[in-house]
């Protein structure tokens, strides 16, 4: 079809890689979500709405809160807010937890209302609901009482500090609707800067890139 771009969105783990480096196509590959594996619009568009509200991210501490497991918006953020000195917390049951999450540039607990008072920012992440019944955790309704950000956990947060979800939300799960619809939460407005974010991504992986290479060749010169 003689596509310049493919944005390609996999089930399959490496999907993206694969496809870029097969030599089928000259086109450019953006990875839009493989598998279990990373996410990294997502995590770019995370950043980008904490630092409009935290500044700069060094020594800012993020919690993240959810199925680490099968969810690929966890590792990407991990790597991309240790890169940027955020220091990040991982918050699940550990049958939500991967193999080798040790090895990962973060901490992990397995229990929230500790480490919700020194946060800035807290991340709950979706549950997914054909989970629920793969014996993951006991209930949902358990799952809510142990690891939901509710009225009450709400407040432990400093006063400053801000909640996000990459979505969709299960209000009353992961998160209920008083919490997600304070005016600390930013999870509106992390949506539409996905929408931001996603378009610089495309501009520079079709145009901006031969722009910017040009550039340095040209101060070089």
């Amino acid at each position: 079809m003689g596509a310049d771009g493919v944005v390609v969105r996999h089930s399959a783990s490496g999907a993206p890689y694969r496809l870029a480096a097969s030599g089928w196509i000259e086109a450019r590959v953006l990875n839009a979500g493989d598998g279990t594996h990373e996410h990294p619009t997502q995590a770019l568009l995370d950043a980008f709405t904490m630092r409009r509200h935290l500044g700069d991210l060094q020594g800012r501490k993020v919690v993240i809160v959810g199925d680490v497991l099968h969810g690929r918006v966890a590792r990407s953020n991990v790597l991309l807010l240790a890169t940027l000195g955020a220091k990040v917390t991982l918050v699940a049951p550990p049958t939500l937890l991967p193999l080798g999450v040790e090895n990962w540039p973060c901490d992990v607990s397995y229990h929230l209302d500790p480490v919700l008072p020194g946060s800035d920012a807290v991340m709950m992440l979706r549950v997914q609901r054909e989970r629920m019944n793969a014996a993951f955790f006991p209930s949902a309704r358990e799952y809510s009482r142990r690891y939901g950000l509710d009225s009450r956990r709400f407040t432990l947060l400093p006063d400053d500090a801000i909640v996000l979800h990459p979505g969709p939300m299960n209000r009353g799960m992961e998160i209920t609707a008083d919490v997600a619809d304070d005016e600390r939460s930013v999870i509106v407005e992390q949506v539409s800067n996905g929408v931001y974010v996603r378009m610089a991504a495309l501009y520079l992986m079709l145009a901006g890139a031969d722009e910017t290479a040009a550039d340095v060749q040209e101060g070089a010169a």
